[in-house]
């Protein structure tokens, strides 16, 4: 038997007035989901603990089957395992966002944040501005990691946990309220932007009409994590195909094996074919039996309240992955189950993450099964099925 897990990630939403108070999942044309629902279980699972803030590193702990409430020490460690930022036991990680601020106020508390992403800046125009921040920055103290596109972490040495808003929860908001506390990390995202404003990069993207870079944004401090490793928890030899360092952070952690794939870069345009290609190569050529296939388009388009951009990201994933993985599969002769479902729900209503449970769909194609549903939110609600414990689906999955 052989494992598919596609996760899209932050695909769940709200019924939206403008669709006909459809979902984007709803009202996405997705006929491959429709057509293996009819063969599939469906139902809610709760991803996020009580208590627990709904970020991807909680949530995809859990849709792994770790239990959030004891593994989970913070996001920024993850992602510093997978771009291999050493980290003592009593260091802290910290990520790093490179984010646009507004540049009209008198003074940097009174800026706003305009876009957590920088408008999807490139890992190598990233590079060059995270040097200049460096330069003027960096010490034995902290210590600057590149990541990818505006995605990075900065190692605290002897630093201590503290209290940080990420910047996609207050997209539009004066920034002055959810400053770190810390005087230094405070004063660090204040020069980083006298440092980034005018730097070349950024007065060249100002010319073509794109978000300016030009500001640090602390978040998702947390200590050394500890997984179990994944093969010895479930029995099963796993692989994680993902664009985004938090993802191949946890496989660093769990003992899973991370592809990279070609063009995969955590955008609405990322590599689709590639992502399906690589799952089906590790599962029946080389010899793994579990593949997490993490897409982080509809969460992008989520943050930016695109309900236009969602919609596709929803059909590529269903026109572009699921139809190939299906497919190879079936022709393969191998047994396989296979289940769709976001980490967390990022409504474009809000343009930030929710607590709120997620749908599933689990396909197994050794049992012969009927029903008439399809795959969204109201009709896994309907479903009657709802788990508590999200991490335990994974041992629903894997038929433990």
């Amino acid at each position: 038997m052989k494992y598919v897990l596609i996760l899209c990630d932050g695909m769940a939403d709200e019924p939206i007035a403008e669709l006909g108070n459809k979902t984007p999942l709803e009202y996405a044309k997705t006929p491959n989901m429709d057509k293996l629902a009819l063969k599939s279980a469906i139902g809610m699972a709760k991803t996020i603990p009580d208590g627990m803030k709904p970020g991807s590193d909680t949530a995809n702990l859990a849709v792994l089957g770790y239990n959030p409430e004891k593994y989970y020490t913070g996001r920024s460690p993850l992602e510093a395992l997978s771009i291999g930022a050493p980290m003592e036991d009593s260091d802290i990680a910290i990520r790093c966002n490179i984010v646009t601020l507004s540049e009209d106020e008198d003074s940097y508390e009174e800026r706003t944040i305009i876009d957590h992403s920088s408008g999807e800046i490139s890992t190598e125009d990233a590079g060059v501005l995270l040097d200049a921040v460096k330069k003027e920055l960096e010490n034995d103290i902290y210590q600057f990691w590149l990541g990818t596109s505006y995605r990075h972490c900065m190692i605290w040495k002897n630093g201590q946990v503290t209290e940080m808003t990420p910047p996609h929860d207050i997209l539009g908001k004066c920034i002055g309220d959810y400053l770190p506390e810390d005087r230094m990390l405070h004063e660090m995202m204040k020069k980083s932007y006298d440092i980034l404003n005018h730097h070349p990069i950024n007065e060249e993207r100002a010319k073509k009409g794109l978000n300016k870079a030009n500001s640090l944004w602390f978040w998702g401090a947390g200590t050394k994590p500890v997984l179990d490793s994944f093969e010895g928890k479930f029995g099963k030899k796993g692989v994680m195909i993902s664009a985004v360092d938090l993802l191949k952070g946890i496989a660093v952690g769990a003992d899973m094996t991370n592809i990279v794939v070609d063009g995969a870069d955590g955008t609405l345009e990322t590599n689709y074919e590639g992502k399906a290609d690589a799952a089906i190569k590790a599962l029946l050529e080389d010899g793994f039996d579990f593949a997490y296939v993490h897409i982080e388009a509809p969460d992008e388009m989520g943050h930016q309240g695109s309900v236009e951009r969602k919609i596709k990201a929803i059909e590529n994933i269903d026109a572009r992955i699921l139809s190939r993985v299906i497919e190879k599969m079936d022709a393969s002769g191998e047994d396989y189950r296979l289940i769709v479902l976001p980490d967390h729900p990022t409504p474009i209503c809000t343009r930030t993450h929710s607590s709120e449970p997620i749908p599933y769909m689990l396909y197994d194609s050794t049992k012969v099964s009927d029903h008439d549903w399809h795959y969204n939110e109201k009709e896994a609600k309907a479903s009657g099925s709802y788990l508590e414990d999200g991490y335990k689906l994974m041992n629903i999955f894997l038929g433990e």
